[in-house]
């Protein structure tokens, strides 16, 4: 399975009331990511065959945004194993029910999405309670790449907000050489 783990896009300040937190949506930039991060995948020719969100709108917003502009056609899932609260377990659950599918797109939080790619990348097994966590940084708006097989996790990329923003700078470009009118 190729698990792409996504951290929901910018969606402002963090409110102090948690309830209202909960329904704290994407802002400009936050929407502007995700289309950008939707072209690059795009332009890879990745596409999803599953697509699982955090309960949380923000992350909603997330996965819908580049489910459908990457042409996902079915429902999104909503899961409380991507929830900020979830844990490891939760999340592991979470990639044993969706093993059938092969291109898997997780939409999530942190810090709880950087431990879960920190365990997965670990040293020794995920039963193992000695494996030590890698450390990984997910910034808003990051995509990170991992192949799956047999208890095995391979980090194939990761994807920062601004290298996905020089990308999607330099492919809109015009491709034509400028010459000069001499």
């Amino acid at each position: 399975m190729n698990l792409f783990i996504l951290r929901h896009a910018s969606a402002g300040i963090r409110r102090a009331n948690p309830l209202l937190d909960l329904k704290r949506p994407l802002d400009k930039d936050g929407k502007a990511q995700c289309l950008q991060l939707a072209h690059v995948l795009n332009a890879l020719n990745l596409s999803f065959d599953l697509v699982v969100s955090s309960p949380l709108k923000r992350a909603q917003q997330t996965a819908q945004l580049i489910a459908t502009e990457t042409g996902y056609e079915q429902k999104i899932v909503i899961s409380n194993g991507l929830a900020p609260a979830a844990t490891f377990s939760q999340f592991q659950r979470l990639l044993r029910e969706s093993s059938a599918s092969e291109n898997v797109l997780v939409v999530g939080h942190n810090p709880n999405l950087t431990q879960f790619l920190g365990h997965l990348l670990g040293v020794g097994t995920n039963d193992d309670p000695d494996t030590t966590p890698a450390r990984v940084r997910l910034r808003k708006g990051s995509l990170a790449r991992v192949n799956l097989q047999r208890n095995t996790a391979i980090l194939q990329s990761l994807l920062d907000p601004r290298v996905v923003r020089a990308l999607y700078t330099t492919s809109i470009k015009s491709s034509r050489r400028k010459t000069s009118r001499k």
